[in-house]
C-alpha cells in the first residue's frame, strides 16, 4: 500500500509516546515492503517563529488554511491509497481532513487521547477524573482553564473541538482507538460506534530480556501529575518508613515535576533519579527491572511502558482503570492498585518485590500475552485491515480497488470536502 502519515511531533524535550508510536508504524510498513510518505510539523520549530508568528498561532489550531493546500497538492500529486492521521495540534489543524477531502483520498485517524470529547485530552481536572465536556459544550474547560492551567491557552483547543466535531465524524472513514477502555469511553460519549475500532499499539521485540530476579523498580515516563509521580513518590515515603523494599527506585524521564523529583530523591540511597533516558538505555532499564510501575491518575488510553515491560518479559504494577486494567492481569501478568491511592501502590510494590518466584513467573506470562497480542506482526496486521475497511468504505462498500492500484488515482468523492463546503 502507499500511506500518507500525517503528524504533529511533540516537543522532543520530553518523552512522547505518540511520536514512538508514529515512527515504530512507519518503519514496521516501510519494513514490510509498504510505500510511506510522511507530512510532518514539529512543535520544536514554534521557539524559532517570529513573535508575530507566535502570536498568530493560536488562530490556526482550529483551522490552519495553508496547511490544507500544502497537503491537498501533495495529495494530487502522489495518489497515496490512504491518509493515517495521527496528533494535529498545535501546527496542523483538522484542516487536514479537508485537504484529504479535497483531493478524495480516505483517511484513518488513531485516537491517542480523548481530544474528541475533551479539550485537553485527559479527561481529568485538578487530579480528579472530569466528564464535564463530554457530550456537550466545551465552555466549562475553559472555565476551568484545563489546558496547562490556562484559560487562555485552553480557548483555541476548545474551539476547534466545537467547530471541528463534525468535520471529524464525516472527514474520517476509520479512527483506531489504542484500548478497549478508550472505545467505551468515546462510545459512552455518542460517538459512532461502528466506525471506533481497537487497534492496541504493537511494541518493537527488544534487543534485550529480563534475566534473574531484576534489580530495581522502574518508572519510565513524563515526569507530570497525571502520570502518579507525586503518588508514587507518597507510596515510596511510606514503603521507606517501613523499612523498604529491599531495591531502589529508578525515576527516568522529563516534564513539569522533575526539579521536585529531583530534589526528593537527592541525599537517598534507595532512590536515583537517572533524568532521560535514550532508547537503548530504556530498553536496558527496563530489562534490569524487578517491575515497571505506572501509577497514572488520570484514564490512560494505552500505556506503552506496560507493554514495552510485557515485551521484556517483566511485570507491571500500575493503576487499575483506563487501558491498564485491559492490559495488565492482576496476580497474572503483575498487579493492579487502587487508583489514586498511595497505600494500595505501596502494598503492591512490597508484594512485587518480596513474591521472586511469583514475579518471575508473572514476566513469563508478561512475555506470552505480548507475543498473542502486541507483536510487530500483529501490529502490521490490524493496521493493514484498518486501511483496507477505509479504502473500501470510501469506495462506497466492497472491497474497492486494490491498494496501489493505478485506479486510485482518480478517486470519487466531492471535490470540495464531504460536507459540501470549504473553509
Amino acid at each position: 500500500m502507499h500511506v500518507l502519515v500525517v503528524h504533529n511531533r511533540y516537543a522532543s524535550a520530553q518523552p512522547s509516546g505518540e511520536n514512538k508510536v508514529v515512527d515504530q508504524e512507519v518503519a514496521l510498513l516501510r519494513g514490510a515492503g509498504h510505500r510511506v510518505g510522511l507530512f510532518e510539523r514539529r512543535s520544536d520549530d514554534i521557539a524559532g517563529r517570529s513573535l508575530p508568528g507566535k502570536a498568530a498561532l493560536p488562530l490556526l489550531v482550529p483551522w490552519n488554511p495553508a496547511v490544507r493546500r500544502e497537503l491537498a497538492a501533495r495529495l494530487r500529486a502522489e495518489r497515496p491509497d490512504v491518509v493515517h492521521v495521527h496528533n494535529v495540534f498545535p501546527l496542523l489543524s483538522p484542516a487536514v481532513l479537508a485537504a484529504c477531502a479535497d483531493a478524495g483520498v480516505p483517511a484513518v485517524a488513531t485516537l491517542h487521547n480523548y481530544n474528541q470529547v475533551c479539550p485537553p485530552g485527559t479527561l481529568q481536572r485538578d487530579g480528579r477524573p472530569c466528564t464535564e465536556c463530554v457530550g456537550g459544550s466545551p465552555l466549562p474547560a475553559v472555565r476551568h482553564g484545563c489546558y496547562r492551567g490556562s484559560r487562555l491557552a485552553t480557548v483555541p483547543l476548545a474551539v476547534s473541538l466545537a467547530v471541528n466535531r463534525r468535520r471529524w465524524w464525516s472527514g474520517v472513514e476509520r479512527f483506531f482507538c489504542i484500548s478497549a477502555a478508550q472505545r467505551d469511553v468515546l462510545v459512552g460519549a455518542g460517538l459512532p460506534a461502528e466506525r471506533l475500532a481497537v487497534k492496541h499499539n504493537f511494541v518493537p521485540d527488544p534487543e534485550v530480556r529480563r534475566a534473574g530476579d531484576g534489580e530495581h523498580l522502574l518508572f519510565l515516563g513524563r515526569l507530570a501529575e497525571t502520570k502518579g509521580v507525586r503518588l508514587l513518590m507518597a507510596a515510596w515515603d511510606e514503603i521507606a518508613a517501613g523499612g523498604g523494599a529491599g531495591v531502589p527506585l529508578v525515576i527516568a524521564g522529563a516534564g513539569p515535576l522533575e526539579r521536585e523529583v529531583a530534589a526528593w530523591a537527592a541525599g537517598r540511597d534507595d532512590v536515583r533519579f537517572a533524568g532521560l533516558y535514550d532508547t537503548g538505555r530504556c530498553r536496558q532499564a527496563v530489562a534490569r527491572s524487578v517491575a515497571v510501575v505506572a501509577p497514572s491518575t488520570w484514564l490512560e488510553t494505552f500505556g506503552l511502558v506496560v507493554v514495552e515491560a510485557m515485551a521484556a518479559g517483566v511485570p507491571a504494577v500500575a493503576a487499575g482503570h483506563g487501558a491498564f486494567a485491559e492490559l495488565v492481569e492482576d496476580g497474572r501478568t503483575g498487579l493492579l492498585h487502587r487508583p489514586g491511592d498511595a497505600a494500595s501502590l505501596a502494598a503492591c510494590l512490597r508484594r512485587i518485590t518480596a513474591e521472586g518466584a511469583r514475579n518471575r513467573e508473572m514476566g513469563r506470562a508478561a512475555r506470552r500475552r505480548y507475543e498473542r497480542d502486541f507483536s510487530p506482526a500483529v501490529g502490521l496486521e490490524r493496521l493493514l485491515e484498518g486501511y483496507r475497511t477505509a479504502v473500501a468504505g470510501r469506495f462506497g462498500g466492497g472491497d474497492g480497488p486494490p491498494p496501489g492500484d493505478a485506479s486510485t488515482g482518480s478517486r470519487r468523492g466531492h471535490p470540495r470536502g464531504r460536507d459540501g463546503g470549504s473553509r
